[in-house]
């Protein structure tokens, strides 16, 4: 089994929440491309894991979180 594992995404639900102040401050101290993600940037990831092309991967969890996970 694998999983996509997502940061901070920018969408309708979350807006409120990551147009705060707190937020935008924790986005350019914890996320290296400082910016939230978009969701087609999961299109990608949800692609590769669906197509032949990971045929050999397995129990990975993808991390596309603009290097959240790397500090």
């Amino acid at each position: 089994m694998n999983a996509i594992c997502p940061g901070y995404f920018y969408t309708d639900l979350t807006a409120e929440t990551l147009d705060s102040d707190f937020f935008q401050q924790h986005a350019r101290v914890t996320i290296p491309v400082q910016r939230y993600g978009r969701a087609d940037e999961l299109d990608t990831a949800a692609l590769f894991l669906a197509s032949p092309a990971s045929s050999y991967v397995t129990g990975a969890a993808v991390p596309v979180d603009g290097g959240y996970t790397a500090i």
